[in-house]
């Protein structure tokens, strides 16, 4: 799927939060958005999501405008990883996954095994199958955010959005989310904290006050002065003996 911004401004309360943004991510391509806190990141995730709609400016999918879109139709597309979810603490983890499906559901299309196999791939793509009869409540951090990111997987999406994902997880999920999140058939745009992890994705995009203010290859964004203007950091820039891209070192705040 191509998701399409095209001049997208967003505010609340007089407050600009997105300011005359225009993005197009390619089918299949993995965009990384990185930023300060507060940059616009997430309020444009959500745009892009369908979950604001904007005064100014459109959103397209595949080039047909979202506006036009039905909810379900949307949900059908394009599912998005919030930051911080929350579900029922009364939910199984399975339950919880299985939401992902209710866009597909109606009287004359019920549940099926089809979809029980869709959740149990879900559950076992994030590791979270041995986990998938408990209680939502008895779950740690980490692996809500499985859950959550495994009930996206199970709406089959064509776009993926996903707001910071690997924030509550521990060094080995994050590797592997970021690593199954990268071999997916689909597109996805995924904000992230950490810029070494941003640094493989296809393309980037830099947020700085509401404003989308560079994209391209990572190595062609994240230059020292841009580190420097916009995320207030002295940085060096090594080459990783093991692979094709540069590690990014900071030395102190300015």
């Amino acid at each position: 799927m191509r998701l399409r911004a095209e001049h997208i401004e967003w505010r609340v309360h007089g407050h600009r939060l997105l300011d005359d943004v225009s993005l197009t991510v390619e089918p299949g391509e993995t965009f990384g958005l990185v930023g300060p806190n507060g940059s616009g990141k997430t309020t444009l995730l959500r745009v892009l999501a369908g979950l604001r709609r904007p005064k100014v400016g459109r959103v397209l999918a595949n080039e047909r405008p979202m506006r036009a879109m039905r909810r379900h139709e949307v949900a059908r597309t394009i599912a998005f990883v919030e930051q911080q979810a929350d579900t029922l603490d009364r939910l199984e983890a399975r339950q919880a996954v299985a939401l992902g499906r209710t866009p597909f559901l109606s009287p004359l299309r019920p549940w099926s095994a089809q979809d029980d196999a869709i959740v149990d791939r879900a559950l076992a793509d994030v590791g979270m199958q041995s986990m998938a009869d408990r209680l939502w409540h008895t779950l740690s951090g980490g692996e809500r955010q499985r859950v959550h990111i495994a009930r996206a997987l199970a709406q089959q999406p064509s776009a993926l959005l996903l707001d910071e994902p690997t924030n509550h997880l521990d060094i080995r999920h994050q590797l592997s989310i970021l690593t199954l999140v990268k071999q997916l058939p689909v597109t996805v745009i995924i904000a992230l904290h950490d810029l070494d992890q941003a640094m493989d994705c296809d393309r980037i995009g830099v947020m700085d006050g509401g404003r989308l203010v560079a994209t391209g290859p990572p190595r062609d964004v994240l230059t020292l002065e841009r580190l420097r203007r916009t995320f207030g950091v002295h940085a060096t820039l090594l080459d990783d003996p093991d692979e094709d891209r540069p590690i990014l070192r900071f030395r102190h705040a300015l």
